[in-house]
């Protein structure tokens, strides 16, 4: 009888992982999907896939973007998030859904020239925001990407 039970708990469990692993994220407030804080590319790319609608193209294109400016930029999900940052320097990048628009943070954004448009109660912190029908300057974001990786990182 102790055999069946713990074969039918592994078999419960195993069910349970797979459920998790195919299960579409729960999208927050916003529509922000919720994903687990991981490093990595892979969980940045989870997030990216469950953005909603016009959001998912320009999160795609936001991280093409970024990689392509920085080939050597290290991801991360925290806090429902994708972070960007250089190893050993810290985090210069959150991107971050909201209802109307998208948030990309740049956490030294009052040292970039020129300064991304958005205030933030943080002193340093900056802000581009994206909506549905806008036209993203890309030449100007990878400026700002390039300048903000050359920066000292947040440490979080």
């Amino acid at each position: 009888m102790v055999g069946k039970t713990s074969k039918k708990s592994a078999s419960v469990a195993k069910k349970t992982v797979a459920k998790r692993s195919t299960a579409k994220p729960k999208l927050l407030a916003g529509g922000n999907p919720q994903i687990a804080k991981a490093d990595g590319d892979a969980p940045v790319q989870a997030y990216i896939a469950a953005m909603p609608g016009w959001k998912r193209d320009v999160g795609r294109r936001l991280d093409a973007l970024i990689v392509s400016t920085v080939p050597s930029v290290r991801k991360a999900m925290k806090w429902n998030s994708p972070f960007y940052g250089i190893e050993d320097q810290g985090w210069f990048l959150g991107i971050h859904c909201l209802t109307k628009y998208i948030k990309v943070a740049f956490f030294r954004g009052t040292s970039l020239s020129p300064v991304p448009p958005v205030e933030s109660k943080q002193k340093e912190v900056r802000y581009f925001h994206i909506h549905e029908d806008d036209v993203i300057d890309e030449a100007q974001f990878a400026e700002w990407v390039n300048q903000a990786s050359q920066l000292p990182g947040e440490r979080i």
